[in-house]
């Protein structure tokens, strides 16, 4: 028989082993777009976050958090409903240092999935904005998150979000 005090134990040790960076939350999302008036009008028009604040920073600070050369930043962090920040950068020579492709498939594609009470609504709504449907919503076939409606939309910074509709908030069939 195992002790389930020593059993206790171990998984609390392997947790702390794991855990070797002491991540205890995530923060918040970053993402360098064009222009931060369109992408903050995007995130606050179109998906309803709130703006919180914009700053501007620059100098060798930055530089050495980021690593990029003579960098000059505009910011803006806004808010969804539910809490999660996102950080939009626009760098004064963001176009010098190049764009990421426009597919979910390439190396270093990132994206942010967002729950949606309606994922037809919702990506009407940003495709009022300017952004595309990059494919149309399927329901999860399988798995823990079974009958999940999601799609992947892009904008036109190549960042690409993905809506997921849960079945329990199933408000658009």
């Amino acid at each position: 028989m195992v002790d389930s005090f020593a059993l206790q134990a171990y998984r609390s040790e392997y947790l702390v082993m794991k855990n070797t960076a002491n991540v205890i939350a995530v923060d918040h999302a970053g993402f360098v777009v064009s222009s931060l008036d369109e992408s903050i009008r995007f995130w606050t028009d179109a998906l309803g976050f709130t703006l919180e604040r914009q700053s501007e920073m620059g100098g060798d600070f930055l530089h050495q958090v980021t690593g990029v050369d003579d960098p000059n930043v505009r910011t803006a962090i806004v808010r969804s409903e539910g809490g999660f920040v996102v950080e939009l950068l626009q760098y004064s020579k963001g176009q010098q240092n190049g764009t990421v492709a426009n597919s979910a498939g390439a190396i270093g594609a990132a994206h942010l999935a967002l729950t949606v009470r309606d994922i037809h609504a919702a990506i009407a709504h940003v495709e009022a904005a300017g952004w595309k449907v990059k494919g149309s919503p399927q329901a999860i076939p399988g798995g823990p998150r079974k009958g999940t409606m999601t799609a992947y939309v892009s904008g036109p910074d190549h960042i690409t979000i993905e809506f997921m509709q849960p079945p329990a908030i199933d408000g658009a069939q």
